[in-house]
């Protein structure tokens, strides 16, 4: 009776203590964030005793209850298998290690058999621990691995909870944020290890989507589970999705980038070469033979040669004659396969008959190998443009045609030995008042054909 009320004492200490990190009125009891956290005290207190202190106890209190959780082959040690377990600590350090464990909770000591026994809590400490350092090892350069194991283990058994997820979804917007930082750094370098991260990021999303799939179709699992699953989904798709982003970025820098003469070296050859250099100043080192001599002008000398310039240039341009004159280089007919192609594709457009029916348009693009049936679908924008129409030629010959181009968004597949896929679309009669869609055709090229 006694050792309970000294518990209760204990206790409203506790909950006095707590309450002054509160605003007067609140009570800890009213904040629903404070309610798991103290259900999970005994866990909590075991993290306390053993990093409680500086790094060097910590390590000691660690070192010791991994070793004596490492021999599976009893679950009990006597204090002589300890001490020759642990033979290389000293007996002092060894006891005042082995006090705490025991007056934690984490090491029992059975009175009746004179041995030591793990408490399951340490047993759980530990190997969330040991997942922790395992990360750390495989240099996980994402820092998504122990969330998403954290979250397949708990999916495996049932109990996956709506923290664990949102822990995985904040990493995810943490990634992509860091990530459109990179990107609109227009830094090579970052891009170059974002991109490399990106990669790492991509391979655990990978494996994390039959997880977060498993979760979706779970019937168990609540709406808020749920949520958080389909939102860890859209967050997945948005990291996926940044491949084309880091690509336009880093063709933009490659085509922005300076190369030094005919050496093949460019800026970021010596960026990367100066980065490697410990010390940047000492490359100036005995590189001047003199010091530089700073000369010194007056705002009067300045104009003064400037004048003198101005007045040079304007001399030499009045007195200087003018270029012979050159004969205009000939520029012959543009006989090009593209223009001998259009007009024999707008005489099979002019006997298209579709006042009827409109006609297909595998039936007006082909047949044709790729590259023909391409260009005869980029020229279908043309039809009934009021601008074009005006004009002449054969692209005005082809706007003023009584025809329309009508497109849906879906594919079609064709048993084509160059097409394999075309858009749905179709060309209809209308008058020639009215105006064509702008819709655009697409094609797939027939891989399976050279």
């Amino acid at each position: 009776m006694q050792n309970f009320s000294d518990d209760t004492h204990v206790q409203n200490e506790d909950d006095l203590a707590l309450q002054t990190y509160f605003k007067t009125g609140i009570s800890p009891d009213d904040v629903s964030a404070v309610f798991p956290l103290r259900r999970g005290q005994p866990v909590l207190q075991a993290f306390t005793a053993l990093f409680h202190g500086g790094f060097n106890g910590v390590l000691l209190r660690l070192l010791v209850l991994r070793e004596l959780t490492a021999d599976v082959d009893s679950p009990s040690l006597s204090r002589a298998d300890i001490n020759t377990k642990l033979g290389y600590l000293e007996p002092e350090a060894l006891e005042t290690v082995l006090a705490r464990l025991r007056s934690t909770g984490l090491l029992n000591w059975d009175a009746s058999q004179s041995v030591y026994r793990i408490a399951p809590t340490a047993r759980n400490v530990l190997s969330a621990i040991e997942s922790l350092l395992q990360v750390e090892e495989n240099n996980d350069q994402a820092e998504m691995s122990y969330m998403l194991t954290q979250v397949a283990g708990a999916q495996a058994v049932g109990g996956v909870s709506v923290e664990q997820l949102h822990h995985l979804l904040g990493r995810l917007i943490e990634l992509t944020e860091e990530f459109s930082d990179a990107i609109a750094s227009g830094s090579e370098f970052q891009l170059r290890a974002a991109q490399q991260k990106w990669h790492t990021a991509c391979d655990w999303v990978e494996k994390g989507s039959q997880i977060i799939h498993a979760i979706t179709h779970d019937e168990r699992a609540d709406a808020a589970t749920h949520k958080a699953a389909q939102a860890i989904g859209r967050a997945q798709s948005a990291l996926l999705n940044m491949q084309g982003m880091f690509s336009r970025a880093l063709n933009q820098i490659e085509r922005q980038r300076v190369h030094l003469g005919q050496s093949g070296l460019s800026t970021t050859d010596i960026k990367t070469w100066l980065l490697q250099k410990d010390d940047l100043a000492a490359l100036a080192d005995e590189a001047l033979a003199q010091p530089v001599t700073p000369l010194f002008i007056t705002p009067s000398e300045m104009i003064d040669v400037a004048e003198s310039e101005l007045l040079s240039h304007r001399v030499s341009a009045i007195a200087g004659a003018l270029p012979v004159g050159e004969n205009a280089i000939s520029v012959a007919n543009d006989d090009s396969d593209a223009l001998h192609e259009l007009d024999h594709w707008l005489n099979l457009l002019h006997k298209t008959d579709a006042k009827e029916k409109p006609v297909a348009l595998q039936d007006i693009l082909l047949p044709a190998n790729f590259a023909i049936a391409s260009y005869r679908a980029s020229m279908l924008p043309l039809l009934g443009d009021a601008n074009e129409s005006a004009l002449q030629g054969a692209t005005g010959t082809l706007a003023r045609l009584p025809l329309i181009f009508n497109s849906k968004d879906k594919m079609q597949k064709l048993h084509d030995p160059h097409i394999a896929a075309m858009s749905i679309a179709n060309l209809s009669f209308v008058e020639r008042s009215e105006t064509a869609s702008e819709s655009t055709s697409t094609l797939a090229p027939n891989r399976e054909t050279p």
